[in-house]
């Protein structure tokens, strides 16, 4: 190609104009990020983002939050802690950092209450939380106990046997009371023979699995706590009653004459028919509509009440249609008989509401207290299910399908085996074939 001036000028003008491409792509680009943000984690159990439940919590705050940390000027926590809450300043943009030095500012620290470096106070409507890690799990749990409009107190029955929300033997609810105490429920015991009336603030009342009979009085208290408009969890059992069949006649509630059994739990591994597994669950429900964790029943009834007593119904937990109510003995070689038992699939957790003057009634009925118990409670997702029963119970629906859970590969385990392998690897078998590789060439380059 012969060079002339016109192909000169050509050539310098398509190397300018290529040049102002590049710059206006570039442009375009840079005002684009400002415009729009996109982030991508990666990370197995997206470690590096929040999960679902701390967005929803999140959007769910409507003042804003403020996070002050005691820590040291040259301490590593304060840009751990800026690329952490940074994830929450994402979602809601009215979260606020700021750093106060305690060596600096001991009077401000000592008023805090802070006796250590690192510790972080949450300020949110008013109200305040102190720290001792932060993870996205104890973010969000003092997060829910600061944004509850007021105490939510759980009153569970006591003095006739019933589960204990701090007792630590496997029939009691003790795991449980921990974890309900930690989402900013208060959880008290009320003996209804020392204290002959239920506290006007109950948020939700709570008969978990009496093992004697209740005296006629304390019933009455009860069913008069109902009328009034009480919100009322009651974690039934197969059997008997022990004297609450007035309650149950009020309610208009009819539990199975019998227990479920399932032969299809041997799809889950477990041999025991009495086991019912539940794995999905109505996505109308008010309850469980953003469950999506197996939850397991130990040793369960059904439960159904009658339309013509005026409730809304949610059955929200339901056997397999495989399923049966057995009336006879759980012995042997137990079968399905069409004459005796009734076939599922059938309501074991029922949701009831009502208006009482301006105010709606919540009930809730389980035909099983043993899934919420020390023994079961981390069995797949029955801790979720729990904590979502109460929140609805107490009329916070907000905070529903809202247990943020730490990201599942923050530690590594490792064997002896595979630590010895690593070892030996590392150790040994690199060393020796970079030496080795290094003394080949040498020798290579020797001979030439």
């Amino acid at each position: 190609m012969q060079v002339t001036s016109h192909s000169r000028r050509r050539v310098l003008a398509q190397n300018l104009l290529s040049t102002l491409l590049v710059l206006v792509v570039a442009g375009l680009l840079a005002w684009l990020s400002n415009q729009y943000v996109y982030r991508a984690d990666w990370t197995y159990g997206h470690r590096n983002s929040l999960s679902p439940a701390s967005v929803k919590l999140l959007e769910a705050l409507k003042e804003p939050l403020t996070v002050t940390a005691y820590a040291r000027a040259e301490s590593p926590f304060r840009d751990a802690l800026k690329r952490f809450i940074r994830n929450y300043e994402t979602v809601k943009p009215d979260v606020a950092l700021t750093f106060v030095d305690p060596d600096r500012e001991p009077e401000a620290a000592r008023r805090a209450g802070i006796t250590r470096d690192g510790q972080v106070v949450l300020q949110y409507a008013g109200r305040s939380e102190k720290l001792e890690q932060v993870t996205e799990a104890e973010m969000g749990d003092a997060l829910q106990r600061l944004a509850r409009s007021s105490e939510r107190y759980v009153v569970f029955l006591s003095g006739d046997g019933e589960r204990s929300p701090t007792g630590e033997h496997n029939f009691d609810l003790g795991d449980f009371g921990k974890q309900l105490e930690a989402k900013g429920f208060k959880v008290q015991s009320l003996n209804l023979a020392a204290n002959p009336g239920v506290p006007q603030n109950t948020s939700v009342l709570v008969i978990a699995g009496p093992q004697a009979q209740v005296v006629p009085g304390m019933v009455r208290i009860i069913r008069d706590y109902v009328k009034r408009g009480g919100n009322l969890l009651w974690l039934g059992d197969p059997g008997p009653l022990y004297g609450f069949e007035p309650l149950a006649s009020d309610l208009g509630l009819h539990f199975g004459a019998g227990t479920l059994v399932d032969p299809d739990t041997q799809l889950f591994g477990i041999d025991d028919p009495k086991v019912i597994m539940v794995p999905k669950y109505p996505a109308e429900s008010a309850v469980a509509h953003g469950l999506s964790t197996i939850t397991a029943f130990p040793d369960v009834t059904s439960v159904s009440v009658d339309k013509a007593k005026g409730w809304e119904e949610d059955p929200f937990l339901q056997s397999l249609p495989r399923s049966w109510l057995e009336s006879g003995k759980l012995a042997g070689s137990v079968a399905y008989d069409p004459k005796t038992d009734t076939l599922g699939p059938l309501t074991i957790g029922l949701a009831l509401t009502r208006m009482v003057g301006d105010h709606e009634q919540r009930v809730m009925i389980t035909g099983d207290g043993d899934f919420l118990s020390n023994q079961y409670l981390g069995t797949a997702g029955n801790l979720d299910l729990g904590l979502d029963m109460f929140n609805w119970a107490s009329h916070d629906d907000a905070f529903i399908d809202i247990n943020p859970r730490p990201a599942p590969d923050l530690t590594l385990g490792l064997t002896p085996t595979a630590q010895g392998m690593i070892g030996l690897v590392f150790l040994f078998l690199l060393p020796v074939l970079f030496l080795s590789a290094g003394l080949g060439v040498w020798l290579r380059r020797r001979r030439r």
